[in-house]
């Protein structure tokens, strides 16, 4: 097997990574401080679609961890640009918070419930029944379904919540049409975001704590994979998926010296 090049861009999870429920895992601010120093390009990625990159600039800044807005990418943004690449100028009915709002607006899309291009679902903690019930008639009427992320459920303080994954397969159910999913496990997600930073996958790093998302997605984008066991990725799991990660590390701590 050819040796891989050196790492040269790193991708990263954010939750489970560099934080667990709202607190940062050790080595974290070491990890993003090194990249910042070294100027090498990185990103910091999302399946959460309901928060803008200046949003998630200042819940890291709050732990302690200084992410640049431009380094982060979200399935909110990779779904804008898709659908620029796709489809410009187009029209969307959108379920979702402003994370995937005003990523839509920036790339010029129109949000109405009147005849639009595309019903979008994102994440949100007001799921209604009503806004459901319309996704269902516009994409009965023709509306083509993207959904930003696979998701299906969330964490909260409270425990689980039901995400992006459950809401769309009810909206399949009532509809019989499967969405275009744009976030992790999709490599889109990725390929998205090295074009974004001008980097190449045969010299970069995806760094998660899900095989399933994270790591499956950096395998299918040709990446160098590493998975950490901070969130919800133990190390009896690994073996029930049918393929690995190029790494196994207990934390973010542990990849600060390969910067």
């Amino acid at each position: 097997m050819a040796e891989r090049k050196p790492i040269e861009s790193w991708l990263t999870d954010m939750d489970g990574v560099l934080m667990h429920e709202g607190i940062p895992v050790p080595g974290a601010d070491a990890f993003i401080k090194k990249l910042r120093d070294s100027g090498r390009p990185f990103l910091v990625l999302t399946n959460n679609s309901m928060h803008t990159a200046r949003d998630l600039n200042a819940r890291l800044s709050r732990i302690g961890l200084d992410v640049p807005a431009e380094n982060i990418w979200t399935s909110a943004l990779a779904t804008a640009k898709f659908l620029d690449k796709q489809h410009p100028g187009g029209s969307a009915y959108v379920i979702g918070e402003a994370g995937l709002t005003t990523a839509l607006h920036e790339v010029g899309y129109i949000l109405t419930d009147t005849e639009p291009d595309f019903v979008i679902l994102g994440e949100t903690r007001t799921y209604s029944f009503e806004a459901m019930t319309k996704a269902v008639r516009l994409i009965n009427n023709g509306a083509r379904f993207i959904a930003t992320n696979p998701d299906e459920t969330g964490p909260s303080a409270e425990g689980v919540l039901p995400a992006t994954g459950a809401v769309a397969a009810l909206i399949t159910k009532a509809t019989g049409k499967e969405p275009y999913f744009v976030g992790k496990p999709n490599p889109l997600m990725m390929r998205t975001g090295l074009n974004a930073i001008g980097a190449h996958s045969e010299t970069s790093a995806m760094i998660g704590d899900r095989m399933d998302t994270d790591i499956l997605a950096g395998l299918e984008a040709g990446m160098e994979t590493f998975l950490v066991l901070t969130g919800l990725t133990a190390p009896e799991d690994i073996d029930k998926f049918p393929y690995r990660p190029t790494h196994v590390k207990d934390s973010i701590a542990n990849l600060v010296d390969l910067i």
